[in-house]
């Protein structure tokens, strides 16, 4: 079993910058991919980023060239770095980690809010 918990949601002015931070407990193996997703109200769950073992990543078109995904895979953590926040940032952002082998687990969610 692998358990998730985030850290560092909050309330933060449009144009500020927060950091999410995701650490995995229980045995992390084989090829896998960490990454976030968020769930505005109303809206389904979306991706927002995600990054590879190998440290490959992608992002959802919305977050380009203001959000960076990084791992530690020694420490089994992900963390996301928001810069330049928009009001359509806000949501409750989870952490995801999935693989073939592992499984597919979540985080309970952190909110992030976003005032204009």
């Amino acid at each position: 079993q692998v358990q998730l918990v985030e850290s560092g949601g909050g309330l933060v002015q449009a144009g500020g910058s927060l950091r999410l931070s995701c650490a995995a407990s229980g045995r992390i193996f084989g090829s896998n991919v960490m990454g976030w997703y968020r769930q505005a109200p109303g809206s389904q769950r979306e991706l927002v980023a995600a990054i590879g073992s190998s440290g490959a990543s992608n992002y959802a078109d919305s977050v380009k060239d203001r959000f960076t995904i990084s791992r530690d895979n020694a420490k089994n953590t992900v963390s996301l770095q928001m810069n330049s926040l928009k009001p359509e940032d806000t949501a409750v952002y989870y952490c995801n980690v999935r693989g073939f082998a592992l499984g597919n687990y979540w985080g309970q969610g952190t909110q992030v809010t976003v005032s204009s």
